[in-house]
């Protein structure tokens, strides 16, 4: 069966091809009193309603900000000031990291004042977004091809859902209502491999990117039943997974499944052709 399956992905792979994308944002807060951001290098506070220069930042210092009636107050050496903005963008002024949430994060941090209260999101590179979600959807620990086989089943998932989130400003949340996302405080040396090594690629039916379901364990046997409905890239199989108490919907690729058929000798890309049904790969257009 793993010989007929890598057949399969070999064909598959060098055919089919999706269109780009370079950024997701990830809503890390919504209806919050007040956030505090940093930067690890220098930053900068941009307005983002006219694109303009409104303060530098220090390197590893701690900023609070606030809502101020319809704009934002940020804390500078124990007094405020009001930015006169509700929507304001921080970044790194070279490579480095944004702190929100009391956690490292790559890319910048959009902060919003929405009637009265802070939504913070992470705008961030679609491969930088998905190292920050292997590590915290699986442990570290787990064999490299159950990573691999996650960053593919992750990036499928998020390209499929963006836009999930917009009436708040976001694509998705950073919790398992989505995908658990702990931004570069979660990465780790092994799983940013297996991100790189999987770099672009996705599961499509159908020449569409598919909406990658998976759960830490389904207790022995899959369900193809997507809550309430058929879709026919899911399918029912045994998932590896009998010595685990079922944890989570079910559906699609289980995570403790991933991790002892990798044991056993599969790839990720065999790995991914067993939980779901009749699909094929493809890397997005750089």
């Amino acid at each position: 069966m793993k010989k007929n399956i890598l057949i399969l992905f070999l064909i598959a792979f060098s055919v089919i091809f999706t269109n780009p994308c370079y950024a997701i944002k990830i809503g890390l807060q919504t209806d919050a009193e007040t956030a505090s951001v940093g930067t690890s290098v220098k930053g900068t506070i941009i307005d983002a309603n006219n694109n303009t220069k409104v303060c530098d930042l220090e390197a590893m210092k701690g900023y609070e900000i606030r809502p101020y009636h319809n704009i934002i107050a940020i804390k500078i050496d124990g007094n405020f000031y009001k930015i006169k903005s509700d929507n304001i963008v921080i970044k790194p002024t070279e490579n480095g990291f944004i702190s929100a949430k009391a956690k490292w994060y790559r890319g910048n941090i959009i902060v919003q004042n929405k009637k009265g209260k802070l939504t913070v999101i992470n705008n961030v590179d679609i491969e930088d977004y998905i190292k920050g979600v292997v590590p915290a959807e699986m442990p570290p620990s787990w064999h490299a091809e159950a990573h691999k086989a996650q960053a593919i089943a992750a990036r499928s998932y998020a390209l499929a859902n963006l836009g999930k989130r917009g009436s708040l400003g976001f694509d998705l949340n950073d919790t398992p209502a989505d995908q658990a996302y702990g931004g570069a405080s979660a990465e780790t040396t092994k799983t940013n491999t297996a991100v790189d090594d999987t770099r672009g690629i996705v599961i499509t039916y159908n020449m569409k990117v598919v909406c990658a379901y998976y759960s830490a364990s389904a207790g022995g046997v899959s369900s193809s039943n997507a809550w309430g409905g058929n879709l026919p890239y899911i399918r029912s199989v045994p998932s590896f997974d009998e010595n685990v108490k079922k944890n989570g919907h079910g559906v699609g690729m289980s995570q403790h499944g991933a991790n002892n058929l990798a044991k056993e000798g599969y790839n990720a890309y065999q790995i991914l052709q067993y939980f779901y049904n009749d699909v094929k790969f493809a890397r997005m257009n750089s």
